[in-house]
This record gives structure tokens, C-alpha cells and sequence, in this order.
């Protein structure tokens, strides 16, 4: 029973963790190398999709989705889906597809070595080959070169205080709420229990000592 509890435990908080590395901003230093639309049908792979343009019919089976194709500072290849968020999560309020699709365009690395253009991506997401997800790119701007300082994220090291708050401050409150309500409720079903249990054993005394005489 134990080890069940901690796999539990375990697993939920590492359920917490990937939905967190999912949902928070990321930022990648990367030259684009072209700007592209592509028609996507849908598939089991939907939920790693946007909403669609604002404006857009919504729920659609396949639709064009925007495209940036970058290479990062290590020489890997990223693409980076453009969508719009919309009111949707994560609550990036995103609604300039367009206009992001044609700064990323004005961007363009027009070479094809490392002394291009590079510039700063700003997304959330993950990439995975296996199952086409793409991540979602909310953001660039130009940077000084393949080296440039990123800084501190604090950005995201407040919305983790934020979180640490709140789970802190709901855990007190459970903690508060269990001692003057579940506890004692639990100890007198308990006290309950094992008086009905001692009746019980001192019954079958009773009718073991009669048979005896």
C-alpha cells in the first residue's frame, strides 16, 4: 500500500511538472531560415493544436497553419507552429498570427551559415517527431548573435511563486479544515468501531463461559 501511495504521489507530481514545462514560456536563439503554410488535418494529435485564426471557423478537421523553420545554435533544425491562442490555454491571449508570420518573414536568415541573421523565439510547447507536435512560437524578436544573453526567466520563476503560494496557501486551509472536521468525526467512528468490536469479544466470552458450565 505504501509503495502505491508514493506512485501516486509521483506520478501526480510529475504530471504537475510536464504541464508545466508545456504551458510556460520558453525561448530558443535560432535563425529562420523560411516562413511556410501548410493545410493540417487533425488527428489524435489535436490536442497539441491551437484554436483557429481568430475570425476562423472553429472545430474544423483541417485548416492551414502557419510555420516557421529555424535553426537553433547547436545546429539542430526547430520548426515552430504560429497560431493564435485566443481566450484558450495557455492564456498567452495570443490573436497577431498574421502579423508574427510576417516579422518572422522580415527575419529571415539570408544566409545559410551561422552568420546569419539570428533572433530570439519566444514559445511554449514541445517538439516530437514521432507524433508531429510542433511548438508554438508567440513571439521574436532580433538578436545580437548566437550568444546573446537571455537573461534571468522571471517571468516564469513568478508564476511558479504564484503557484507555490497557492498551493501552500490551500494546503493550510485542508490541513486546518481535516483537524476540526474530518479528524474528529474519524476518531469517534474509530472509538465507535472498536467499541462495537469489544462487544462483539465480549459476547462470544459470555456464550463461550455458558457452554463451558
Amino acid at each position: 500500500m505504501r509503495y502505491l501511495k508514493w506512485g501516486l504521489l509521483l506520478g501526480f507530481w510529475a504530471f504537475i511538472a510536464a504541464f508545466l514545462h508545456y504551458s510556460l514560456p520558453q525561448r530558443d536563439i535560432a535563425r529562420i531560415t523560411d516562413t511556410y503554410v501548410e493545410r493540417i488535418d487533425f488527428g489524435q494529435n489535436s490536442m497539441f493544436w491551437a484554436n483557429a485564426e481568430t475570425g476562423e471557423a472553429a472545430n474544423a478537421v483541417n485548416r492551414d497553419v502557419f510555420f516557421i523553420q529555424a535553426f537553433r545554435t547547436n545546429g539542430k533544425p526547430m520548426i515552430y507552429r504560429n497560431e493564435d491562442t485566443g481566450w484558450g490555454w495557455p492564456p498567452y491571449f495570443k490573436f497577431s498570427t498574421s502579423n508574427l508570420q510576417a516579422e518572422a518573414s522580415d527575419l529571415e536568415s539570408k544566409t545559410t551559415t551561422g552568420g546569419g541573421q539570428w533572433v530570439i523565439i519566444k514559445h511554449y510547447g514541445w517538439r516530437n517527431e514521432f507524433f508531429s507536435i510542433y511548438p508554438n512560437a508567440v513571439g521574436v524578436r532580433p538578436a545580437s548573435g548566437p550568444d546573446h544573453a537571455l537573461g534571468f526567466p522571471w517571468a516564469n520563476a513568478a508564476i511558479l511563486t504564484i503557484l507555490a503560494l497557492l498551493w501552500y496557501a490551500a494546503w493550510v486551509r485542508w490541513r486546518r479544515f481535516r483537524r476540526a472536521y474530518i479528524d474528529p468525526h474519524l476518531a469517534r467512528l474509530q472509538d465507535r468501531w472498536e467499541g462495537a468490536q469489544d462487544d462483539m469479544r465480549a459476547g462470544s466470552l459470555g456464550r463461550w463461559l455458558r457452554r463451558r458450565r
